[in-house]
């Protein structure tokens, strides 16, 4: 097993930015720590509170909670992964 997140440089509000592939939308999502409760683990991450994506852009929201490595999708997702639970690919296997 890889890691699943990947740490990608200072975030906007000057903490570290991680991000991770959704495969609902095909491409990253960063979340910024201590923005952001992290758990420190890269291999099964948990970070809080929830992840929303496109927030005012209904047609493209993503809205999830990361626990232990496997993203719960919320019913307010666009994609077709709404309202599943399914696990963090791992950073090395996506392109």
């Amino acid at each position: 097993m890889g890691a699943k997140i990947h740490q990608m440089g200072t975030g906007p509000t000057g903490g570290t930015n991680y991000v991770f592939h959704c495969p609902g939308c095909k491409y990253g999502h960063p979340f910024e720590v201590p923005r952001w409760t992290w758990n420190g683990s890269l291999n099964a991450p948990t970070f809080r509170p929830s992840l929303l994506v496109n927030q005012h852009v209904p047609e493209w929201r993503c809205h999830s909670f990361v626990t232990d490595g496997r993203i719960q999708f919320l019913d307010d997702c666009f994609h077709e992964l709404k309202g599943q639970t399914v696990e963090i690919p791992d950073w090395d296997s996506e392109p």
